[in-house]
């Protein structure tokens, strides 16, 4: 896994939107700009302390729609979602684990590493090459190379 280069249209929506959504008391925690199917897709992803409500999401899309049209930066049609960051939210940028250490989270490798395919753990640190967890199972600790990750996120334990 690489962490997340944002392309231009991300880099130049997320320069836009950041000011707006910092002003409403949220926190910007991602762009994304993909086609899926026919259709393209600009996603911005927010959060706050107390977390997201369909409410929050509401009152971000009309200030993030007005800037993004006044400015105009995609030339294409594309469909605008505003959303939570969620629970088990992607870890894509360096900052992202800096504020997630101490959390559990769910790293999946691309090819097996140690014979498993899927590591669940509290993350202890990381640097530019991996990261760390600490197992509850054991107590021990694993290295886990980034090139070697498809995903890290957030991990959230349901109980049905």
């Amino acid at each position: 896994m690489k962490m997340k280069k944002f392309g231009s249209t991300e880099r130049t929506v997320r320069d836009l939107v950041q000011p707006i959504v910092e002003d409403l008391g949220y926190s910007l925690w991602d762009v994304s700009f993909e086609k899926e199917g026919a259709y393209w897709y600009l996603r911005i992803f927010a959060d706050r302390p107390e977390g997201m409500t369909i409410e929050d999401c509401e009152n971000l899309t009309h200030p993030i729609n007005e800037v993004i049209d006044k400015a105009d930066p995609i030339s294409q049609a594309y469909v605008l979602e505003v959303g939570s960051a969620g629970l088990e939210r992607e870890l894509n940028q360096p900052w992202h684990l800096e504020v997630s250490i101490g959390k559990t989270v769910r790293a999946r490798a691309i090819l097996k590493i140690q014979n498993k395919k899927e590591w669940v753990g509290v993350l202890q640190s990381f640097d530019d090459t991996q990261i760390i967890l600490e197992l509850p199972e054991s107590g021990r600790t694993v290295a886990l190379p980034l090139k070697e990750l498809s995903y890290i996120r957030w991990y959230v334990e349901v109980d049905f």
